[in-house]
């Protein structure tokens, strides 16, 4: 009931997390509005949508679009009461053959798209007095791996920016909160792993989207600083913050098979 009547603005809701969690959100009686670039498969899962909910077009990478999407967003439903910014996407692939322009744009999309909808938002939240922020990062935000020096980069910006943001906010009452999921069995990998080689290496620990969603409720619900997925996977982070280098030896051949 704590998600009841709330109206949570969802990037990258097309496919993947965002769609589910706009349809479980309007399960438990929230408001969610779908953006995303395909206004074709928003239509689609708005469809499957039981309540109300709303479906804008939005360019995460569009800062005029983003701006304005808000704005359309505010004189629809008069509040916004939680932003999760989900939209991204990444790619496997060695630094010496990603093209510098692979960096450029996942860090626009991953990174600066976040930056661009909690601007937008922020506004309104201060005028509200109240507000949550939940910003999808990943285990990659904490760990590295090979093949990975483009995505994993955009990570560790979101997780710096969650951080650094909670404190400049929380005295607003609006609440910033990271969620750091490994590896999630969804439509992520046909672009990052196109060959299979990496989801078939993963696929014990792969996550079903179900799980996911739950978590991410639960701190939505809870106002969660961070949760960190699978839970094992926080030990592991942990370790690897006090013993970096140490992990680096005994996890990297597992972490390094993409």
């Amino acid at each position: 009931m704590m998600l009841k009547g709330k109206v949570v603005l969802i990037s990258g809701a097309s496919s993947g997390i965002g769609a589910l969690a706009a349809i479980r959100l309007a399960e438990r009686g929230a408001v969610p509005v779908l953006t995303g670039r395909n206004r074709d498969k928003l239509a689609e899962i708005a469809g499957r949508i039981k309540g109300g909910c709303s479906v804008f077009q939005m360019d995460v990478t569009n800062t005029d679009q983003v701006r304005h999407t808000v704005e359309a967003i505010i004189a629809k439903h008069g509040r916004i009461d939680i932003l999760l910014n989900n939209a991204g996407y990444g790619k496997f692939e060695r630094f010496t053959d990603m093209p510098v322009d692979e960096f450029d744009q996942m860090m626009d999309t991953n990174y600066m798209g976040i930056v661009r909808c909690t601007k937008a938002v922020i506004p309104y939240m201060l005028q509200q007095g109240e507000g949550q922020i939940v910003n999808i990062a990943s285990m990659a935000g904490k760990i590295g791996s090979a093949k990975s020096t483009a995505y994993t980069a955009t990570k560790h910006a979101v997780l710096g920016f969650t951080n650094s943001l909670r404190m400049e906010l929380r005295e607003h009452g609006i609440h910033v909160s990271a969620v750091n999921p490994g590896p999630i069995d969804t439509p992520f990998f046909e672009l990052a792993d196109p060959s299979g080689t990496y989801v078939k290496n993963v696929s014990w620990f792969m996550m079903k989207p179900e799980y996911v969603v739950k978590s991410i409720l639960r701190v939505m619900e809870r106002k969660k600083d961070e949760m960190d997925l699978p839970k094992t996977a926080s030990i592991g982070i942990k370790l690897y913050q006090l013993l970096p280098r140490t992990v680096d030896r005994l996890l990297g051949p597992w972490l390094n098979r993409k």
